[in-house]
């Protein structure tokens, strides 16, 4: 049985075969695509998926990537993108409804407090994010060099080998 892949599901509308399969006796497939299909359809009505990078994810979605240079690039792209965190990004929310406005109030206040202690720290691992994030694609670009090297020398290798 074949899980996401209704052809007539606008998730795969390309994709023939799934990635994931169920073969468990007493699963009903298509209760569980329905079940999933809901969740999406609720969270996307809460505006979960609002966020641009759930949105370039569901756009590129990595089952369709094939190969592993693609792969490859399309990751680095995101550590791109998400190597840097600017403290203030963070909202300070609150899940209980009662006493919520004074609670948030609180925390708020606590964190002006301990802000200046954990910008250091957040700083720093910027830095670390920063500096790893350079480390790998360096890697990768000295990678990819010797790759095209050693292809272009067994490529003379065995023309070499043909004319004699």
């Amino acid at each position: 049985m074949v899980v996401g892949c209704h052809p007539e599901s606008e998730w795969n509308q390309d994709m023939n075969d799934s990635i994931f399969k169920i073969n468990a006796p007493g699963i009903d497939v298509n209760k569980v695509v329905a079940e999933v299909q809901a969740s999406v359809a609720e969270k996307k009505a809460k505006g979960c998926y609002a966020d641009p990078r759930v949105v370039l994810a569901e756009r590129s979605n990595l089952a369709n990537l094939n190969d592993e240079d693609e792969f490859l690039e399309f990751y680095l792209e995101c550590l791109r993108d998400a190597v840097f965190v600017d403290i203030n990004d963070f909202q300070i929310v609150e899940r209980r409804t009662t006493f919520g406005g004074a609670l948030i109030t609180l925390k708020k206040i606590i964190w002006k407090l301990l802000k200046f202690y954990t910008y250091r720290l957040w700083s720093q691992q910027n830095q670390v994010n920063g500096l790893l994030l350079s480390a790998l694609e360096a890697q990768e670009s000295r990678n990819r060099e010797k790759i095209k090297e050693l292809e272009e020398r067994i490529a003379k290798l065995e023309a070499g080998n043909t004319s004699r």
